[in-house]
């Protein structure tokens, strides 16, 4: 692929877990427009080997929807593919014992950070008939004790994409579902404190990491990466699984 037709991707929540591994699957494919809220030294590592391929956008998602995709203009003067992957799991509660301010604050992250960053995208991706590509859940089909503010925030995204799917013709629209992933949210959700909100959830999730069987955050970047650089609008509009977009 020449400099004048390599891709440009967008990604958010790039400093760890699925991000960051979807920012080092992307390395060597395309150029990327990274935004997280803090600079891991991962993240930092790809900064360092890559600074002609590799722009870091730092800063809360809910505020860096403009600033990043102007970003991706003025450095690289075009947007293939944007592929939004920043969220929350916490509060963590059932119902009876909500925060709806939490709530706002999760939604704030999960859904309305995305409607965002996608009307900002739209212009764009129109002209290089590219892919939006956002980060789902299992959580948004099947209920899972104490997730509620989650489960449908997720929930509202892939509507969202569906939506788009009849909205934007000329732009692929997906919802993937990555499976149950090692990462720090993962971390959270095992967290002791939760156990008694989650009930046989939380002892579920403990002993798929203590077997080995969740996964691996490189293998859903595999799949986020095809996804961004092989647009098709066959699956627009979808929520789709992972395992079905690994090369």
């Amino acid at each position: 692929m020449s400099l004048m037709t390599e891709k440009v991707v967008l990604l958010t929540g790039a400093s760890k877990g699925i991000g960051l591994a979807t920012a080092q699957a992307l390395r060597n494919k395309s150029k990327v427009v990274a935004v997280s809220r803090s600079l891991t030294k991962e993240l930092e590592a790809l900064l360092l080997q890559h600074p002609d391929s590799f722009v870091h956008v730092q800063g809360d998602v809910t505020k860096t929807a403009q600033s990043s995709v102007e970003t991706a203009i003025s450095k690289f003067g075009r947007l293939d593919a944007i592929v939004l992957n920043a969220g929350l799991v916490n509060p963590i509660s059932k119902i009876e014992d909500a925060d709806v301010n939490q709530w706002r604050t999760l939604f704030e992250v999960n859904f309305f950070s995305v409607v965002e960053t996608v009307k900002q995208a739209i212009p764009h991706l129109r002209k290089t008939k590219g892919s939006i590509v956002i980060v789902s859940s299992g959580a948004a089909v099947r209920p899972y004790p104490a997730w509620t503010a989650y489960c449908t925030s997720k929930a509202a995204i892939n509507m969202l994409v569906t939506s788009l799917g009849s909205e934007e013709p000329d732009i692929m629209s997906v919802a993937v579902r990555p499976g149950v992933v090692d990462t720090p949210m993962q971390e959270i959700i095992r967290d002791e404190q939760n156990k008694s909100a989650m009930g046989d959830m939380h002892d579920y999730f403990k002993e798929l990491k203590s077997s080995g069987k969740l996964v691996s955050p490189h293998d859903v970047a595999k799949a986020l990466t095809y996804l961004a650089m092989n647009p098709s609008d066959k699956i627009t509009g979808q929520f789709v699984e992972w395992k079905s977009f690994v090369e």
